[in-house]
């Protein structure tokens, strides 16, 4: 069985001149990234952390095993970072891994299928749904609050929205994004 894997983490740019590089942490407890053991990118390379220097939120300085100058850390930029799923904790009750709602059915109160979860996207005020409309459109950009989100069925690849009034009455949203790229993000969330 191949490896499932969850996005954690993406190298930013080079700090200073010693091979430290930026580093965005996508797991709950953002300083986690450096528990799960070697990190890989997507083309079976794998990186060791050898510390951690928090810059704020879950932005980090990072020293990285065999990264002795700027030239190698800015070979890092933008490169994802990744985890075997069977590494991570399970989600407390509650809680999801984004991966997980990814590609879920989106369904209105009567069970309607009314679009399917994108991505989630989270610009710091909370995690939110993109959801592609039943019949295309623009996408939709939901609260993931237990008000418009109150049932997830991780079995059913299911989850019951309750759309806020501007799209229920509109039957679209013309303030909506355009769809983003889809997202493999482990960051453990609850609403």
């Amino acid at each position: 069985m191949a490896k499932e894997l969850v996005l954690v983490g993406k190298f930013g740019a080079a700090h200073g001149i010693k091979g430290e590089v930026r580093l965005q942490s996508f797991t709950g407890d953002p300083a986690a990234i450096n528990r799960y053991g070697p990190l890989s990118d997507l083309k079976g390379r794998q990186f060791t952390l050898t510390s951690l220097r928090p810059v704020k939120g879950d932005l980090f300085v990072a020293r990285v095993e065999g990264i002795k100058d700027r030239t190698a850390a800015e070979a890092l930029v933008n490169v994802e970072l990744f985890v075997d799923r069977a590494v991570l904790p399970p989600p407390d009750e509650d809680e999801f891994y984004l991966t997980d709602l990814i590609g879920l059915d989106a369904r209105d109160t009567a069970g309607v299928r009314i679009g399917t979860i994108l991505n989630v996207l989270n610009f710091g005020g909370g995690d939110i749904l993109e959801v592609v409309p039943e019949g295309g459109g623009e996408t939709w950009l939901l609260p993931f609050t237990k008000e418009v989100v109150p049932e997830i069925d991780l079995s059913r690849r299911q989850v019951t929205v309750v759309p806020p009034v501007e799209i229920e009455a509109s039957g679209d949203d013309e303030d909506a994004a355009q769809p983003s790229e889809p997202q493999d993000a482990a960051l453990s969330s609850s609403r």
